[in-house]
């Protein structure tokens, strides 16, 4: 079954001058991922992470962390760069790492967002 979105959603976006913006948040284990690179390969978008522990490099099983191959499926940032034993890491450096990636990400118009869902 496929879902379309209402023609209001429609018009809204293609007048919007800012490029779609998805952010999926929920509990623990609840499939956040897996909806954030199915979204990702249909809008042709990147992700970006932005869970606490993600960021550290080395623990993909503690963390959970998308595997190499769903990675492949849909570019991810912010994700292992940070090494454990660096303590002083804040949400502040985070966010001033994240705000140029933000920027510099290809800009994806309304116009060209499919805006079509079947799961």
């Amino acid at each position: 079954m496929m879902a379309v979105a209402s023609l209001g959603v429609q018009r809204t976006l293609k007048k919007s001058i800012l490029p779609p913006l998805v952010v999926i948040l929920g509990a623990t284990g609840t499939g956040k991922s897996k909806l954030a690179i199915e979204i990702g390969k249909r809008l042709q978008g990147e992700i970006i992470s932005a869970d606490s522990m993600q960021v550290y490099q080395g623990l993909d099983v503690i963390t959970n962390k998308v595997t190499a191959e769903e990675q492949a499926q849909c570019r991810h940032h912010m994700i292992s760069f940070v090494d454990p034993l660096v303590t002083s890491y804040t949400v502040v450096d985070f966010r001033n790492k994240a705000l140029p990636l933000i920027s510099s990400l290809p800009q994806v118009t309304a116009q060209e967002a499919p805006l079509q869902w079947s799961p």
